[in-house]
């Protein structure tokens, strides 16, 4: 559904020294390597989720102002030149992120990344051939990183350890220089399946909380740490070490000191988030067949007004809104941005984000359209405007949005969710029952197909079966109930 909202207290905003620093952060100087590897020739079978989780996950961070390299099956020559060139674009201060989603091996006590290539037979090849995480984040840090991410998704069962151990001994702990945040998918020494879907959980829930705002990098990988630990239902526990000495933020709001946004507990698995993809699932009544979506070729747009004006056309809530936002760093900075460029879709995009957490729908869905007209493949764009359009009671339109959404990514569960709410809204309660049904096949802890599924099935008289889904979601996330109300929902 979602950048899902308390829409209950949007408060005054007063710039504070932490917004400053957000300010700040979206000029410092962000660079990512994100590689993914599935074609291993000694694996009996290429990996399903590196591929488009490394496309989705490298999506998000230019989304966030990253500059990012991607590899796909890189091979020993192939990574290690794609390491040479990212150690070459570390400035003094960077910020500087590596993803990694293939085989890793533990090998005298440090983590390695394995090349599609790799021959190993031995322990000691393992060092041969592999890229050890602990080498990468010094050489980063020797140029003079000031944050250094390091995300693996790499606690695999792999065929390499078999011919040398007894067991496959997962990742092992990092050592990394001060400042730095490392994460894998799995527990220490721990080992994980592949789903069986084309993308992973670990990649799925992480993606979520990148797109909260006003989270730190820290609250960010605890909060995936918690929703993959209950979705899994213990069985993957993500790892996580920090020597960070300063916040940094994927994905910095637009809120000041008070936030007028009411955040989840950090341990909430659905926490309010912004619209965000999710991978498997065949989702119901999409008559289109489903449609690669490659990069666009950007169609001309209308010039966007840097900060849309108060006008009568908005309600008088939402003026008081665009009047407090228009001296917010995060809206300044992308003002900024698009008086300088006004066809940056990203740039539109984030905007239409913040305008839309914040309850100033009109604003947002003219971001949303201008996206759209940049980037007519843009599915999140779709997926908030269908969201926005809901909450206004544009069903029609929601609907339209929501079908093409998922015409376009036939798996993105927030476009189902979103959908179950349009038909849920709409007294379309069996439509609306299918959508959640898809969307829960997906992701079971996804409290808003949950509680919204219970309500439709209060409306066809299922009483026990819709008591039994609200009492869960409540559980979940006490505030549902004042969610759904302030979509309008009772």
């Amino acid at each position: 559904m979602k950048m899902r909202i308390a829409l209950i207290a949007l408060l005054t905003f007063a710039a504070t020294p932490i917004w400053q620093a957000s300010a700040a952060e979206d000029r410092t100087h962000r660079i990512a390597l994100v590689i993914g590897n599935a074609k291993y020739p000694d694996a009996e079978a290429p990996l399903k989720e590196p591929i488009n989780d490394v496309r989705d996950i490298a999506a998000e961070l230019k989304r966030d102002g990253f500059e990012v390299d991607t590899g796909e099956n890189l091979g020993g020559d192939g990574m290690r030149r794609a390491l040479d060139k990212f150690y070459g674009k570390v400035k003094p201060g960077s910020v500087a992120l590596v993803f990694f989603s293939g085989f890793g091996i533990q090998s005298a006590r440090q983590s390695y990344m394995i090349p599609v290539d790799a021959q190993i037979w031995t322990e000691p090849d393992v060092r041969r051939d592999g890229f050890s995480l602990e080498t990468v984040l010094n050489e980063i840090n020797g140029r003079g990183a000031g944050v250094k991410i390091a995300l693996l998704d790499a606690s695999r069962r792999n065929p390499f350890e078999r011919r040398f151990r007894s067991f496959s001994a997962g990742l092992a702990p990092v050592i990394a220089p001060s400042g730095t945040l490392v994460m894998y998918s799995a527990a220490l020494s721990s080992v994980v399946s592949e789903s069986g879907g084309d993308r992973g959980l670990f990649v799925s829930e992480l993606l979520k909380e990148i797109r909260v705002p006003d989270l730190t990098a820290e609250q960010t990988l605890n909060r995936t740490r918690v929703s993959v630990t209950r979705a899994s239902r213990s069985e993957q526990v993500p790892w996580i070490s920090s020597s960070l000495a300063e916040d940094f933020a994927f994905n910095p709001g637009a809120s000041s000191g008070t936030p007028a946004v009411v955040a989840a507990k950090p341990a909430d698995p659905a926490p309010a988030a912004t619209p965000r993809p999710d991978p498997v699932a065949v989702p119901q009544a999409v008559a289109a067949p489903p449609v690669a979506a490659p990069a666009p070729t950007p169609a001309p747009v209308v010039a966007p007004v840097p900060a849309p004006a108060v006008t009568a056309e908005a309600p008088r809530d939402e003026n008081k809104i665009l009047l407090a936002l228009a001296e917010d760093p995060t809206v300044k900075s992308l003002n900024v941005k698009l008086t300088d460029n006004p066809e940056d879709a990203g740039a539109l995009y984030r905007r239409g984000q913040v305008y839309a957490s914040k309850g100033a729908y009109s604003a947002a869905i003219k971001d949303f359209d201008a996206t759209i007209k940049l980037n007519p493949k843009d599915v999140e764009a779709y997926n908030n405007r269908c969201w926005a359009r809901t909450v206004t009671g544009d069903l029609a339109a929601a609907l339209k949005d929501c079908n093409e959404a998922l015409r376009l990514r036939p798996n993105f569960v927030d476009a189902l969710d979103s959908r179950g709410l349009v038909n849920l809204k709409n007294g379309q309660s069996k439509n609306a029952i299918a959508d959640f049904d898809a969307a829960l096949k997906i992701n079971p802890q996804l409290t808003s197909s949950l509680y919204g599924r219970g309500l439709a099935k209060h409306r066809l008289g299922q009483t026990a079966e819709g008591d039994l889904d609200i009492t869960n979601a409540k559980a979940m996330d006490p505030d549902i109930i004042k969610e759904f109300s302030g979509y309008g929902v009772r």
